[in-house]
Parts: C-alpha cells; structure tokens; sequence
C-alpha cells in the first residue's frame, strides 16, 4: 500500500498599516521610531469618556483597495468591538469590523479574497531579555504610539497550495497597494504584517485538515521559510499517527524552530458586539468616485498592457510589471530618445537579466522586502523604493543605480544593431554599474566596436586559433560542430569581446574549408 500524499492548503491574513497621517480613531499623527508614548491620546489611550471618531481617509484607501480587488463594497458596514485583555491593548478591547465589512469577495490574480475590514492597531510590547520574547523575558514594556494605527485586514480564501506560491501572490499584492498609495508597505517598520493558516489534506481530497495559524511574520523569504517548516511538522505528525492541533504558532527564523504561543480563538471567544459609540459606514456615490479618481494602474493590468502593446513575453511582462520600480525604469529607458532604438523584448531581457544579476551581485531576482535582515546578497526586484531602503546604489533596484534608462537603452540599441558584440556590452554594462557614464564613449575609449566578417584583423585572429588548437580544428572538420567552443573563446579573448560569435564561427568553417 502507498503512502498517502498530501496536498498543503494556505490561506493567508494579511493587516496593512494605512498611509493616513492620523490614527484611525482619532487626531494622533502616526509615528515610527519615534520616542515611546508621544503620540498619545485619551482615545487611543481608552481613556474613561473619550469616544472614538472614525478616519474619513483610511475609508477612502479601504474603498480604493476593495475596488482594486474586484470586491463587493458594503453599503453599509459598521465597526464592532472585538474583546480580549492583553497589556498592549488599554481599552481591553479592538475596535475591528466582524460580520459586516467593508469588502467582501474579489480576487487578485487565482487567489480568492474573502474579505477586506478596517480597524486599529494595538500598541507595541518591548521584551528585555535575550528571546526578546515575552517567554523567557525579565520585563516588558509598551509602546502606545502604534496603537490606533489604522489597518486595512485582507483576508484570502484558502486558495495556495506551496509556500513559493504565497511568497509570489504576496510579493503581487504588495506591489498592488504601493501603486495604489494607499500604504508604504514597508515590512521593516511592519506597514505589512502576515498570518498564514496552513493545513494539510489527503491529495484529492475536498475535505480541508485541521489548521494552524504562523503569526506575524516579517519577510517574504521568512514566510515561505515558515510555511514549509510548518507543513513538515503536519506531515510529521500525521505519518506518525498523530493528530494536528489547532492553534497559534510563532515562527523563528533564526533557528528555524515552531513554538505554540496559545490555542486558536474562533469567534466567540472575542465576544463581538456594534460599537456604540460610531455610526455605520454608509458609502455613497461621492465616496466611490473619489475612491475610483485615485486609482491608478494595477500590476495585472500593467503586465496585459505590456503583452498587448509591446509584444512582451508574459513572462517577462508579469516580471516587470508585478515588481514596480522595474517597470517604472524600463518605460522610462523604452521612451528614452536613442539611435538605434533597441526592441522593447530586448530592453526587457537585458534589464530582467544582465543588469539585475550585476544590481544584486550576481545572484537571482528575489523579493524586496525592504528588511536588512532578508534581503542579503538576494537581488531586490521590486523597484520603486529610496535608495535608503536599498541600502545604496547597488541594492538591486536599477532606479537607485548609476545606471540611468537612457544609457541601458542605448547600449541595448548598439547590441541589437550589431555595432558592439553582447560581450562587449557585457562589458559595458559592467563600467555602467560601476561608476555611471556613457555607453558610446565607453565603447569608442576602450576599443570594444565590433568587429565585422571582412576584417583582416579577425581573420588573423581566427587563422591563430586554429593553429592553437588543431586536434579542435580537426573535429569541426570532421562534423562535430560543438568542437568549436575552444577556438571561438580564443579569439573572444584576443579582441576582448569585440568579436561576434556566429561571425567567428563562420570564418572558421570558411578557413577549414567547410
């Protein structure tokens, strides 16, 4: 009998700190890394008698992302009390929305969304001690200038099956906020904070499995680290005989190890009952023309666009679209002025692979997190960030580069008209990343025009590798045409890319008389 193969299900919970410049609730302005307990008031302090007003533009931005994920906009929603005790929570309850939202439905590429709901923020615990966990801590702190927060909470339907797929569909949803404007969406600073419910059921099966929840992880390559690790410990335990539990799970990624921080609360255990002290949420025409007025263009509609109109790949238009910044550098180098005009293909390529492979020291497109702690060494494709969350010129976001669009497009243009070989452009691009500059006056100062099928230069170089290389020039002859790798490096090498490699080749069936 074989064993049964499990398929993993994945929902995910994510709270987005909206970019308003007050708290949701009341006139605090909304702060980071500022001195603990100075953006404080008597309403987001839960102070006997004061009452709660709700913020008109954190609505509007929960408008504006309901309507960007195709969801169906309550005509009226109203905001409940979501009851539970914990230090960094002073009124002893969450001012949250439960069983009328502000959204429902939708979806963002083959993710369902379930719902969209506002509410605030609690305040922030600081743990002294070496877990800087609240077990194991010798004291803690709270910091009350995040509570009250405004937050938009996007809820998915359990529609992932991997941890790289919610890791992508995440990446995508981040891009869509932040072209939206509603949110920074800076994980760091936790603008972007996730929770994934992850189960596992019998492949096949229609049935879920009994699920737990990982909180409040901080990074995508963290989240997908989490997920697989959480998956394993479910198969472990089910191949072993066991039964998964339900309940709350903490994540460490420095160990890698999955801890229970409590029981999964259902519903009632947070007694949920209508705000008395705000009225419904009644959204009229005015507020959906506003909402749809902001909108600019999503991700998904950027990628279509660039398929339809340019002929891109999807491959290469979902890259560029679904990671922002580097659409963004690639039009702006696609409108650059330059002669030749490289192909709007070409441009894609050589910005989704030479320049970010040298933007990210060679190695692949990875996320942008905007977290030293995740982004080391892994390419950051996501564009459209400061220079400062880079962490400089070479962060891996060609719009913090010395590399400017028009330069890249007009090297692109000398490769794709043939006047510099790839290599040579290869080289070019490297002195680009370096220190900036111009790519035609790179090519005439170091000599790297290519050199075409009549030069007696190249000849002389062809006829010197076959004399360096006979038993090679020997099998070419003979028909083995991959043989000729080591005499085309030869003559790349002795004029320093400047060669084209299907013109060497040429001349080397030509001079062994092929």
């Amino acid at each position: 009998m074989s064993a049964v193969e499990y398929e993993p299900v994945i929902g995910l919970e994510i709270h987005v700190q909206l970019a308003t410049a007050t708290k949701m609730f009341c006139g605090c302005a909304l702060s980071f890394g500022e001195p603990p307990n100075t953006h404080t008031c008597p309403v987001c302090l839960g102070l006997p008698g004061s009452l709660p007003v709700a913020n008109a533009r954190a609505v509007h931005f929960g408008l504006m992302i309901g309507l960007a994920l195709g969801c169906e906009l309550a005509p009226r929603s109203i905001f409940h009390r979501k009851n539970y005790f914990y230090p960094d929570l002073p009124k002893g309850y969450q001012i949250s929305q439960y069983d009328e939202p502000l959204c429902r439905g939708g979806r963002l590429e083959e993710v369902r969304i379930h719902r969209v709901h506002l509410e605030e923020d609690a305040a922030k615990l600081v743990h002294a001690g070496a877990s800087g966990r609240i077990h194991g801590s010798d004291a803690s702190v709270v910091d009350f200038n995040r509570g009250g927060t405004p937050l938009a909470e996007i809820v998915t339907e359990p529609d992932l099956r991997s941890a790289e797929a919610a890791g992508e569909w995440l990446r995508l949803l981040r891009t869509t906020l932040r072209a939206l404007g509603v949110s920074d969406v800076n994980m760091e600073e936790g603008s972007l904070r996730c929770d994934a419910n992850v189960s596992l059921r019998p492949m096949g099966s229609e049935e879920f499995g009994v699920k737990t929840e990982l909180k409040n992880m901080n990074s995508f390559r963290f989240i997908e680290r989490g997920i697989r690790a959480e998956l394993a410990r479910q198969e472990a335990v089910l191949r072993g005989g066991g039964e998964v539990v339900q309940e709350t799970l903490h994540f460490a990624p420095g160990s890698g190890a999955i801890t229970s921080l409590r029981s999964k609360e259902e519903a009632h255990d947070y007694r949920y009952f209508p705000e008395p002290d705000l009225v419904p949420v009644a959204i009229d025409q005015q507020m959906l023309d506003a909402a749809r007025a902001d909108m600019t263009e999503l991700p998904a509609a950027r990628a279509e666009r660039f398929e339809r109109e340019l002929g891109l790949s999807a491959e290469s238009a979902q890259l560029l679209a679904f990671r922002g910044g580097l659409g963004d550098f690639f039009e702006a180098a696609l409108a650059a002025p330059v002669d030749p005009a490289p192909s709007a293909q070409a441009l894609a390529n050589w910005i989704s692979g030479d320049l970010l492979a040298r933007l990210a020291g060679g190695e692949a497109v990875a996320d942008a997190d905007g977290t030293g702690a995740d982004t080391g060494g892994e390419a950051v494709a996501d564009a459209g960030r400061t220079g400062a969350e880079t962490g400089g010129g070479a962060g891996g976001d060609p719009l913090s580069s010395r590399v400017t669009p028009r330069a890249l497009a007009e090297l692109v243009g000398l490769v794709t008209a043939k006047r510099i070989s790839v290599g040579a452009g290869r080289q070019v691009l490297d002195r680009l990343v370096a220190a900036g500059g111009d790519p035609l006056a790179i090519v005439e100062a170091e000599g790297l025009v290519a050199m075409d099928g009549d030069d007696a230069e190249l000849a002389a170089v062809v006829a010197a590798a076959l004399a360096a290389h006979p038993e090679a020039a020997e099998n070419v002859r003979a028909g083995n045409a991959k043989a000729v790798g080591p005499i085309v490096g030869y003559v790349m090498r002795e004029t320093k890319g400047r060669a084209d490699g299907g013109i060497v080749t040429r001349l080397v069936r030509e001079q062994l008389g092929l």
